[in-house]
């Protein structure tokens, strides 16, 4: 073969082994394949969270994952928030937009945990890895965290029928539980039935749309006057921004004492209504191991890295197998214990608790 027909023959192969990488990658980036992150620049990791009515996620969610992961990838780590402010559509189109800015991970708390496996499947075949935060997303998620959710639900109605003593069989409880589009709010109603059930009469129930605390009030007002305010010895109201609302109502029905009502993640204002006897107690999920947790497997999937040595437990989706798993464990908040946890990282110092107006209380309750 003269120089010339070498030449050609090594630029024709040369072309040829080209065009198979590329087509290779194409095929890879179409069926969601994982591959090693080029690791030169910094990393983009996208952070989807469901509301904002809750305190806590902007409170501690955010800003603690924000930290930790730049603490695990460099403070030149970008960090690419968004909040859906409880609409599933809107969630949707952040998740579109994360692909469009080519993030490397994408945390993600669902507002809709079925609605939003389309968006899941978008970003897995766009070679995007997605964790599944608090909330067990469906779709080809790639991590999950979050507390163990059907013991938060046992907490509350341990706790509820232990206030309650003598009382859970003298009258009724009303069970305000969450949206049923959240999977967490199925979970907490099971652990509490499975407390409650033939240890208390149940008298209303409710799953409420979209977890707001309006649609609470006015689920326990129908409550009050279809059982009777004297009929009524308890709450089981599954979290805090719903206790308020609750709360309210029961007040204006004009109770002489409040029943004891259930709460769950220990929000500013709940605390102190615990303090000040309005409500009688929260749930207490530690945020930072949560946060903490999120932070680690989206930083080693941005990486290309194995999840073996971080998650060492497995769950199952609607959708999923053996998703690889971090599940916190929850505490009970009464009175007696908020004590312990001022000052924490992931809970409130005292003077955010102790304002003027619940001095007397904090100071009754030993906190410092």
């Amino acid at each position: 073969m003269n120089t010339h027909l070498r030449r050609a023959a090594v630029a024709v192969a040369a072309m040829s082994m080209a065009a198979g990488l590329a087509a290779c990658g194409s095929a890879k980036e179409a069926g969601g394949g994982e591959t090693k992150k080029d690791t030169k620049g910094p990393l983009t990791i996208g952070l989807l969270l469901p509301e904002n009515q809750t305190a806590r996620y902007e409170r501690f969610d955010k800003p603690l994952i924000e930290k930790k992961i730049k603490e695990l990838a460099g403070a030149d780590t970008v960090v690419l928030y968004e909040n859906a402010k409880q609409d599933a559509s809107v969630q949707q189109q952040q998740v579109d937009t994360m692909i469009t800015k080519k993030v490397d991970a994408l945390i993600v708390d669902a507002v809709d945990a079925k609605s939003i496996a389309s968006s899941v499947k978008k970003a897995n075949d766009k070679g995007i890895p997605v964790v599944a935060y608090d909330r067990l997303a469906e779709g080809p998620i790639k991590a999950y965290t979050s507390v163990d959710n059907e013991r938060v639900g046992k907490i509350q109605g341990e706790s509820l029928l232990k206030e309650l003593g003598d009382n859970a069989s003298k009258g009724e409880i009303v069970m305000m539980n969450g949206s049923v589009t959240d999977p967490n709010a199925k979970m907490y109603k099971d652990g509490a039935h499975s407390v409650l059930d033939g240890k208390a009469k149940v008298g209303k129930e409710y799953d409420t749309k979209e977890w707001k605390p309006e649609n609470a009030n006015e689920n326990m007002k129908g409550a009050i006057s279809s059982l009777g305010k004297e009929n009524i010895v308890g709450v089981y109201s599954a979290n805090d921004g719903m206790a308020g609302g609750i709360i309210t109502a029961l007040k204006s029905a004009g109770f002489e004492k409040l029943p004891p009502v259930t709460g769950q993640d220990a929000e500013l204002s709940a605390v102190q209504r615990i303090l000040s006897d309005e409500q009688f107690m929260s749930v207490y999920k530690p945020y930072k191991p949560e946060a903490d947790a999120a932070a680690e497997m989206a930083v080693a999937l941005a990486k290309g890295k194995s999840l073996d040595g971080i998650a060492k437990s497995t769950v199952d989706s609607g959708t999923q197998k053996k998703v690889p798993s971090i599940i916190v464990t929850p505490f009970a908040l009464t009175k007696a214990d908020i004590g312990k946890y001022v000052g924490q990282e992931g809970f409130f110092n005292r003077d955010e608790i102790c304002t003027e107006k619940y001095k007397a209380q904090c100071d009754s309750a030993g906190i410092k």
